[in-house]
């Protein structure tokens, strides 16, 4: 690239002899005059060229996308879990989930379409389909539309920015033979919607933005609200969906940055204007929208399912035939019960065995009884509740209510929960938990706790199953709390209770599971054999939906767990692993989802290198001089730019999140990566781009259309990236579409070493 100033634009073509009405770039030439319509041969041609290509790719992406859809007939991957979601819809059986529902709901409904009745389990991977007659062909293929329309999207995206023809095709090319954008948009998942609506909603924006000096006319709001639309689409798939409303709003900040310039002319009144029209289009409405996906998410889902436990005890009494309105009880004191905990669904337990004198590092315990938490049925978690009060030996006076204090009896060794101030076992912060003998009066203030029941006024009841409660001891304030750390051999590997310090901790939740017996000790079945039928309570839809806002952005962080595919971000530019998603050990068949390797590799190096080209542009202006003509620079700024920066809101951020994360997360900022790619192949190949693009307005000053122009090199470099692109695509299709292969064949489909790859031959050596 040359640092002098260039006095003419190379691979340009200038429609001849026709004055046009077109942008000079300067922000305060504006209004509402339509720009008239070029009409040159070569125009023309062009346009016919470009929807010509633009069907031909929309073609191919349908072929790649559809080739042995129906292979393998089994469960793949995520199916088990999103199949399972639209076999719920189907049933209107709540379920709960991290991602918002609107992705989910669309799958649920090509199901119901192709005729899926939801008996299906999708229990796990490998189970098969056309043993219990699954239509699971025809919601592959609502995805695989999805995933294919994305193709000419991007296509459009980079015509509607000014790329000339071929850039445009290099760009879509980089999607539609991706291994795999193929693997994650063909299978019953989530991605292919994310993508799509993705692509649609940058696609309105650059529509949107081509109508700046047009503004607040039909066309502007139209763009505007479609901007809006597709991002809560996109938001309503998943909850990265929130990025790409980042990157837009990032965008936007920039635009009214520049309107608000006192230099442009406008007063104060035509910003504010701007900003709350856009503030409309592209916050309250986009909101609204996202709003109505839960709407329709809780009305289809009206029957109890396998969700409920998840929610508080107010929303599952909104859900016919659920456990709560069936079976809830009021506790009364001396009924002997079973505590759970809300989260990892563990009993309350004691036994006769003590904690060791001594623990492994070397600290002292107290040698009292252990309390623990065990996952099975067990007399060993039979409490009895008792009075701290004088209660009336009948009537209503017996029922335990909302801050009441209590003891709790371990009925089998007769002794009282007791916390006090001694370490726990794993959490030397945290109080151990013990029992003592009722006789001990010196100890009786120890074992006194207090019912707390999540969101209820005073006097309320204490219900089995549907009132989440706090236990917190009186004399210290620790909450009785568990949590998944076993405990070692002496006892016997169950799980860790302690007194957590923490009361506004949200997993310190627990419910009464099971009323065993009366205090009268007649079996508790005799107390409720009248109980009349209930009918479901009405909860308000905005308490609705923040609740299930906030548990799956709580459920979505706690996603630690390893996973043996899971990556980190540093890899996924580099297609440095992939997921395993399926395996036949007897064809020796696999899905294994990775990208096109030399295909991420050119978005990549693009990147870097469009990085390279802004910094030593600012370096060279900084000492005086331009080399890079101001219609191009503006170009690179602010398209590219914009691309570039929807690239990074939807890639830094993860290295933010310590939950599970894998290679298929990294699919929308591929996309905008590979925008970024054709528009860096364009500024080294033509250095032009198309004028006009945006639509003039009254006040606009004119100037000749350019249309940028491929040479035939150029062509030629885009030939051969295509060719290398393809050859990959259809290299690595064995392992995108499950074809059988041999070991010596697997072992050459391994670019690199850290692939993980099954059926790998073993390598031999002679001596």
């Amino acid at each position: 690239m040359s640092l002098a100033p260039r006095k003419r634009r190379t691979g340009t073509e200038q429609a001849p002899a026709l004055p046009v009405r077109t942008y000079s770039g300067a922000e305060d030439e504006k209004r509402h005059s339509p720009r008239p319509a070029l009409s040159p041969p070569s125009l023309r041609t062009e346009q016919i060229t470009s929807w010509s290509i633009a069907t031909a790719l929309t073609i191919l992406a349908f072929i790649v996308r559809f080739y042995r859809i129906g292979h393998p007939d089994q469960v793949v991957f995520d199916e088990v879990h999103f199949g399972s979601f639209a076999s719920h819809y189907i049933r209107r059986e709540y379920y709960f989930d991290v991602h918002p529902p609107l992705a989910k709901m669309l799958n649920g409904l090509a199901a119901w379409v192709v005729g899926f009745n939801g008996d299906f389990g999708f229990e796990q991977i490998g189970d098969n389909y056309t043993e219990h007659a699954v239509p699971y062909v025809g919601m592959r293929s609502f995805c695989a539309i999805m995933g294919s329309i994305t193709v000419p999207i991007v296509y459009g995206i980079m015509r509607e920015s000014g790329y000339p023809v071929g850039i445009a095709l290099l760009s879509a090319a980089l999607i539609l033979f991706d291994n795999g954008h193929i693997t994650q948009t063909r299978l019953i998942l989530l991605d292919a919607a994310l993508v799509l609506f993705m692509s649609l909603a940058l696609l309105a924006y650059v529509k949107f933005h081509q109508y700046r000096y047009q503004e607040f006319t039909r066309w502007w709001w139209f763009w505007m609200l479609s901007t809006g639309f597709w991002l809560a689409c996109t938001l309503g798939c998943k909850m990265v969906g929130l990025l790409t409303f980042l990157s837009v709003g990032a965008a936007v900040l920039w635009d009214l940055w520049g309107i608000l310039d006192i230099k442009k002319g406008h007063p104060i009144s035509y910003f504010y204007r701007h900003f709350v029209y856009r503030a409309i289009g592209l916050i309250i409405v986009p909101f609204m929208i996202y709003l109505s996906f839960f709407w329709i998410h809780f009305k289809i889902l009206k029957f109890s399912g396998p969700g409920d436990t998840f929610m508080s005890p107010q929303f599952q009494e909104t859900l016919q035939g659920n456990e709560l309105l069936l079976n809830a009880q009021e506790i009364r004191y001396y009924d002997t019960l079973t505590l759970r905990h809300k989260d990892t669904k563990q009993f309350l337990h004691s036994h006769a065995d003590h904690y060791p004198l001594r623990y492994d590092d070397g600290r002292i315990s107290s040698q009292g009884q252990q309390v623990t938490c065990y996952p099975h049925n067990d007399t060993n978690n039979h409490w009895q509740v008792l009075p701290t009060k004088e209660i009336p030996e009948t009537g209503r006076g017996r029922v335990v209510r909302h801050n009441d204090v209590i003891q709790l009896l371990h009925v089998n060794t007769q002794t009282l929960l007791l916390t006090h101030d001694v370490a726990s076992p794993l959490m030397p912060t945290n109080q151990e938990f013990t029992t003592i003998s009722p006789e001990d009066e010196e100890r009786k203030n120890d074992t006194m706790f207090k019912v707390v029941i999540t969101d209820a006024h005073e006097g309320e009841p204490w219900k089995s199953l549907s009132g989440h409660f706090k236990l917190i001891h009186i004399p210290t304030k620790v909450v009785l709390w568990t949590h998944p750390s076993p405990l070692p051999e002496w006892a016997y590997g169950q799980q860790e209770v302690n007194g957590n310090k923490n009361q506004q901790d949200r997993t310190t939740s627990w419910y009464i599971d099971d009323i065993i017996a009366d205090g009268t000790g007649n079996d508790f079945k005799n107390r409720t054999a009248h109980v009349e039928p209930k009918q479901t309570k009405k909860l308000a839809f905005i308490k609705k939906f923040v609740e299930l806002q906030i548990l799956m952005l709580q459920h979505n962080a706690g996603l630690t767990s390893s996973h043996p595919y899971a990556s980190t971000p540093i890899e996924w530019p580099f297609c440095l692993s992939g997921i395993s998603f399926w395996t036949d050990n007897s064809t020796n068949q696999q899905i294994y989802m990775i990208g096109n390797l030399i295909g991420w590799w050119i978005c990549a190096v693009a990147l870097s290198v469009f990085v390279g080209i802004i910094a030593a542009d600012m370096l060279a202006r900084r000492r005086g001089l331009d080399p890079i003509e101001d219609g191009i620079r503006n170009r690179l700024y602010r398209n590219t730019g914009f691309f570039l920066g929807t690239w990074a809101f939807h890639y830094f951020p993860f290295y933010l999140m310590n939950r599970q994360r894998f290679l298929h997360h990294y699919l929308p900022a591929h996309l905008a990566s590979a925008l970024v790619a054709g528009s860096v192949i364009n500024f080294i190949l033509v250095e032009a781009v198309n004028y006009p693009v945006s639509v003039a307005g009254v006040r606009t000053r004119l100037r000749p259309a350019v249309r940028a122009k491929l040479s035939t090199p150029a062509w030629g470099v885009i030939i051969g990236l295509l060719a290398v692109i393809i050859g990959v695509y259809i290299f690595l299709s064995p392992l995108t579409y499950g074809t059988t292969l041999t070991g010596e064949q697997v072992n050459r489909r391994k670019l690199l070493s850290s692939w993980t790859l099954h059926f790998e031959a073993k390598k031999t050596f002679k001596e």
